[in-house]
């Protein structure tokens, strides 16, 4: 099962980079893979949300559940279905000297044993770039303003 962990440091507070990160809808903003992000239902500390990624012209889509921990401003997420068979991780913000490191992780199964072994090593590659463009484009949007 391919796991990616990319971390990024930035000027920033974890105060102002925690909205951000949370508010997943606006993802495609500045994720060209993205297709949409849509809320499907919002409680206090969690979201369900809808995705639809374009993957080398591959379209991707799932489910999945968010769970916010606001005083920790950490955020865990599982995908509760759709087209891989396993699609969960996690959101950290740890304090720097100067600013913050954003953590993400991203644990993932492609669910065809057939296969996997050729196409997990190519989407565990794209979903390091697409986690590394993620974050760069959260740290341009805080550090440009």
């Amino acid at each position: 099962m391919p796991y990616v962990e990319v971390t990024l440091p930035v000027m920033a507070k974890a105060a102002d980079i925690y909205p951000i990160i949370k508010e997943m809808e606006k993802y495609p903003e500045f994720m060209p893979d993205l297709v949409s992000v849509e809320v499907v239902e919002r409680e206090a500390n969690a979201t369900v949300t809808r995705w639809v990624s374009n993957v080398d012209g591959r379209i991707i889509k799932w489910t999945e559940r968010d769970d916010f921990d606001d005083a920790g401003m950490h955020i865990r997420y599982r995908q509760l279905d759709g087209d891989l068979r396993k699609f969960e991780g996690e959101w950290v913000l740890t304090p720097l000297a100067e600013g913050t490191e954003i953590k993400l992780t991203v644990d993932f199964e492609f669910g065809v044993p057939m296969i996997a072994g050729l196409l997990n090593p190519i989407l565990k590659k794209k979903v390091r770039t697409n986690s590394e463009n993620m974050l760069k484009a959260i740290k341009d949007r805080l550090e440009t303003r």
